[in-house]
């Protein structure tokens, strides 16, 4: 009887901390080389005053080299300025533990793209940035979940507090922001 129970507490104990696999949106090798890109991943969502502004995270791979793409989403009636990735654009992770971790945008200037919406007199920008991993600081998002995100622009820098559970107004899905790194950074080494 005993070993029984040890086994169901042992199996019980494997399945609730089994990773779950990683899922892309694109796994590709050739002879050029290989590019893998996990799936776009709620990280903030703001709706405030008929203005909704979303924030995806997405993890890659080119040929080894493990990026973070960012993607911005803002919705408004009112005119939506512009905030511009560009060579000196950073990407600040505060971790729960008290460190720190830098992502460097790659050096291509982008201001994203205001297109003008046909639903209801909506206008919608799309910004897309892709952010580079530092050697040193790579290991600790494994460990320690991420309570704030600084994004320095070319002239701005905006915050964003990492919530633990966010249930999104847009799908009704369920995220966890927090653990965002420590569940799927495994995917890109």
């Amino acid at each position: 009887m005993k070993q029984l129970i040890t086994l169901t507490v042992f199996l019980l104990t494997f399945t609730a901390f089994a990773q779950k696999p990683c899922e892309y949106s694109a796994n590709v090798t050739d002879s050029i080389g290989s590019y893998k890109i996990t799936n776009e991943y709620l990280v903030n969502e703001k709706n405030f005053g008929g203005t909704f502004n979303y924030v995806f995270f997405a993890l890659a791979q080119t040929d080894g080299v493990p990026t973070l793409n960012v993607q911005m989403i803002q919705k408004s009636k009112d005119f939506i300025k512009a905030n511009c990735f560009d060579k000196n654009s950073r990407i600040f992770l505060q971790l729960q533990n008290g460190k720190i971790v830098s992502l460097m945008h790659i050096n291509q200037e982008n201001c994203g793209t205001l297109i003008q919406g046909a639903d209801k007199g909506y206008n919608n920008r799309v910004n897309t940035g892709v952010f580079m991993f530092m050697k040193d600081n790579f290991e600790e998002l494994k460990k320690s979940p991420v309570t704030m995100l600084r994004i320095k622009y070319l002239t701005d820098i905006e915050d964003y507090i990492m919530k633990s559970e966010l249930t999104s107004e847009m799908n009704g899905k369920v995220y966890h922001p927090d653990t965002y790194f420590m569940e799927n950074i495994r995917c890109v080494e």
